[in-house]
């Protein structure tokens, strides 16, 4: 009978870390899409990038980006009038939806 207490206690346990793990997963999942997203409408709506908070969005986002959704060299890549907006939209914004799609999943894998 004690095993029995044990063993439901420390499954118990392991779910509650389990299901902290997965809310950290989402979040950081979160966040990283949120500075992609941010960064994006930034740069969309041509920020000044010596403003110290702009500067700090776009930097985090450039490394959140993973060189896959890079604005110079990612996924998709424009020429022409308003190339780096039309970059920053498309790979950045491609970028966010990907992080929150990878981290639900994630989330749902890990969760009990």
């Amino acid at each position: 009978m004690t095993s029995d207490v044990a063993e439901r206690k420390r499954g118990s346990m392991v779910a509650v870390v389990r299901t902290r793990a997965a809310q950290v997963i989402w979040l950081a999942a979160v966040v990283c899409a949120l500075f992609l997203a941010v960064g994006a409408l930034l740069i969309a709506l041509d920020a000044n990038q010596d403003n110290p908070l702009v500067s700090f969005v776009l930097d985090v986002a450039d490394v959140v980006d993973l060189d896959v959704f890079s604005r110079s060299n990612g996924i998709f890549t424009f020429d022409g009038a308003d190339a780096a907006t039309k970059s920053a939209l498309a790979n950045w914004g491609l970028g966010a939806v990907a992080y929150l799609i990878v981290g639900r999943i994630a989330e749902r894998i890990v969760r009990p």
